[in-house]
């Protein structure tokens, strides 16, 4: 354990001022994000809406990245990484502020197309970001330690929308809505103070010589035939687990209420030991990639997610529905950033905003088609069957997702731009 510890607190020591002052910019929207995701849901709910204006708002979101994903990734790769994240993080944070105090179903869903067309901005370029202020060799550790403080940051808004959202309603005595109001409010004030640390990064630019012709797609595609192409089998792998984790993630506060009755703290402690859990498993993911390579950590780890999740879709135990939930969780997540490494290692600097991009994209539309299609079949079958249906078709879609995966990039890949073989 004291080599484990010792190894990451050696990474983190040469990591530059840049990485460090969007690691803390993370940690603080992350909170914020955690408490949206508990109470939002529930806040739906509180203003007499049925679930299946939950599937539209989540819809509404995913379709907005999805759609905002790619021309943001090129916009990423033209004007550089700090501008796009700073563009993104005002316009998200202040349609996070509309969010909490709009009540109208019209003014939510255009609310959520806002928070998800400026979150595009911020996630396609936070990887270029770190890969450009890294080197190789500190990826993956780097990768994993950015997803876990986001993780971790999730951790501490989960907690603190369930407790404070509780507190507002059983100790201060407000309704039900004002305090869900006032947790959503909290929230976006830790998202705007991610603003101060974002200000102090200091891009410095590589830049690519190029004229208006080899801007255009057109030139784009003869340019980085191969990179384009490793960004579309990637693309693949994204949107089929994309699909799957579309039906069941957005929905998990619910699930846990629906089935189980158990009051917002205890979802909030729940889905917090959650993100505890993937934090510990995507730092303990480097030690896997050594053993098993790349390619094979993350399918070991994807398809051992597999059990765990059949577990929390048929059990009427809520220790076992824990139990499936943590490891799930876990696990499937803890190959995001040995994917993410993987990605930035295979194309070139000039595009590796529009990979990012391309990738989140497909995942999102995942989520935006499902999102509807999960709530409808939980409000049609029940809380037991409802979610038992829509787990089960998340596990098939996981399975072939990873077995795509692994038939695809088993082999070397190599980056044409650079020579280097990336081994599996």
């Amino acid at each position: 354990m004291g080599r484990f510890v010792g190894e990451w607190k050696d990474q983190f020591k040469v990591y530059n001022k840049n990485v460090r002052y969007f690691l803390l910019a993370s940690a603080l929207a992350n909170v914020g994000m955690g408490i949206f995701m508990i109470i939002y849901n529930y806040y739906i709910r509180e203003l007499g809406f049925d679930d299946s204006v939950n599937g539209r708002v989540i819809a509404m979101q995913s379709m907005a990245t999805a759609l905002l994903l790619l021309p943001a990734g090129l916009m990423s790769d033209r004007y550089g990484r700090k501008r796009v994240i700073v563009i993104g993080a005002i316009f998200a944070a202040m349609s996070l502020l509309l969010r909490s105090v709009l009540s109208m179903e019209e003014m939510l869903l255009a609310a959520a197309f806002m928070t998800g067309m400026f979150m595009s901005f911020i996630q396609v370029s936070s990887i270029p970001l770190l890969a450009e202020n890294s080197t190789e060799k500190q990826r993956v550790h780097l990768f994993s330690f950015n997803f876990a403080i986001i993780m971790l940051a999730n951790v501490v808004g989960n907690l603190l929308g369930g407790t404070l959202s509780d507190f507002l309603t059983h100790i201060i005595g407000l309704s039900g809505l004002w305090s869900i109001r006032i947790t959503l409010l909290v929230g976006a004030v830790f998202f705007f103070t991610a603003l101060l640390p974002i200000a102090k990064i200091n891009e410095e630019r590589k830049l690519f010589v190029r004229n208006d012709q080899q801007r255009s797609l057109k030139k784009l595609f003869t340019t980085h035939k191969h990179g384009i192409k490793i960004i579309l089998l990637f693309a693949v792998a994204q949107m089929i687990i994309g699909f799957g984790s579309g039906l069941v993630i957005p929905y998990l506060n619910l699930y846990f209420v629906d089935r189980f009755e158990i009051s917002h703290s205890l979802v909030g402690l729940i889905l917090s030991m959650g993100q505890l859990m993937t934090a510990v498993a995507m730092m303990i993911g480097p030690a896997v990639v050594r053993k098993y390579g790349e390619v094979r950590a993350v399918v070991i780890l994807q398809l051992s997610s597999i059990p765990f999740l059949l577990i929390t879709a048929f059990t009427e135990n809520i220790w076992f529905a824990v139990f499936g939930f943590l490891f799930r969780q876990a696990l499937m997540n803890a190959g995001n950033p040995i994917q993410m490494s993987l990605m930035m290692r295979s194309v070139d600097d000039s595009i590796k905003g529009l990979a990012n991009s391309v990738g989140q994209a497909v995942f999102q539309l995942g989520w935006a088609v499902m999102g509807p299609v999960s709530t409808t079949l939980v409000m049609v079958y029940g809380a037991y069957s409802g979610y038992a249906i829509v787990f089960s078709i998340t596990s098939v879609l996981y399975v072939i997702g990873t077995v795509y995966f692994f038939i695809v990039f088993r082999k070397p890949i190599t980056n044409k731009n650079n020579h280097q073989s990336l081994t599996a």
